[in-house]
């Protein structure tokens, strides 16, 4: 009996020195951790825009002519417009 208790006693020291460890770790570099998580959401949210904000008023956007293919068929020509019956 006293051997289960001794080996409940030495887990029970194992755990609670892992959690005492693991905590301390995250208190000391938690500003590191903080920094990163935030490089990762910003990399993920930004992802497509290569890796910074687009400024106001420069060419950053895409402007969409190059979706502007021209047409290979014609077009129809407009309407002629009614004239005025005669009687």
């Amino acid at each position: 009996m006293q051997k289960i208790v001794n080996v409940l006693a030495l887990s029970s020291a194992v755990v609670s020195l892992a959690v005492v460890s693991g905590g301390a770790y995250v208190f000391i570099n938690k500003d590191a951790i903080v920094d990163n998580v935030k490089t990762q959401v910003k990399d993920a949210v930004l992802g497509g825009l290569g890796g910074g904000v687009p400024s106001f008023g420069g060419d950053a956007l895409p402007t969409g002519s190059n979706d502007l293919v021209p047409s290979q068929t014609p077009q129809a020509s407009a309407p002629e417009a009614p004239t005025a019956p005669t009687f």
